[in-house]
């Protein structure tokens, strides 16, 4: 398995720690936050990841490197001082020749606890976009998708009243893409947000989910990161 991590967000929630950090590298009970996600994502049998950077890249790539330590394969896709977008990263990646045929996509602030292999075995069996969703109901951030039947049938970001609009389901954070609907969807060296493409897919019926009984931590936030902290705290307890 292969995992893109899409770590090139200016962190604005985070300011000022991210003025000089990037988000991946923000220090979780003593450690960057990146190493807490790779030896997450060593344990659930992903072999190689992808970093897509930007914002501070650098900074990543010298305290990761090649993933050696962590037991896995590292890459990395710097879209530079030119803001692309989640997709936009990801086409760039693509066009880069880093990504394989199908691979997952999580977010860079994203710490999650969902059975990995199940998910990617599930998008093999169904042959189409799968993304992972949990049952918000507006609780850990604002709700931005409609589930039913197995399918995304709306994915939406920034409605006033999601409730609504139907949508009670939250993006969980990871997902599993094909390659060539990235191809098809982002055109290449233009900025493009990741959101866009999965409404979509959505409104087509072509983005399947996968739903996830427990909650996502994140580092994006002070109040998330509150929270990663003291489920950490209390699992290795």
């Amino acid at each position: 398995m292969q995992c893109l991590i899409l770590a090139g967000g200016l962190g604005t929630r985070m300011k000022p720690t991210t003025r000089h950090l990037p988000k991946a590298l923000i220090p979780v009970r003593g450690r960057p936050f990146a190493e807490w996600q790779l030896e997450w994502l060593k344990g659930q049998g992903v072999e190689r990841v992808a970093f897509a950077v930007g914002h501070q890249g650098v900074q990543i790539r010298d305290v990761l490197g090649d993933g050696q330590r962590f037991g896995l394969k590292i890459s990395y896709s710097d879209e530079g001082g030119r803001l692309m977008g989640t997709a936009g990263a990801i086409r760039l990646a693509v066009d880069r020749g880093l990504l394989d045929e199908r691979f997952l996509v999580l977010y860079g602030d994203s710490y999650l606890t969902v059975d990995v292999r199940a998910v990617w075995e599930a998008a093999a069996r169904l042959g189409t976009p799968l993304m992972t969703l949990f049952k918000n109901d507006g609780r850990w951030d604002a709700s931005n998708a409609a589930f039913a039947d197995g399918r995304v049938v709306r994915f939406e970001k920034g409605l006033d009243d999601p409730a609504a609009a139907g949508l009670r389901y939250i993006d969980y954070g990871l997902a599993v893409l094909p390659r060539d609907v990235i191809e098809a969807e982002v055109s290449p060296g233009q900025p493009h947000d990741l959101a866009a493409v999965y409404g979509r897919l959505a409104a087509a019926g072509r983005l399947r989910g996968f739903e996830v009984p427990t909650r996502f931590y994140e580092v994006g936030s002070p109040e998330g990161l509150a929270d990663l902290e003291a489920y950490l705290e209390a699992a290795s307890g």
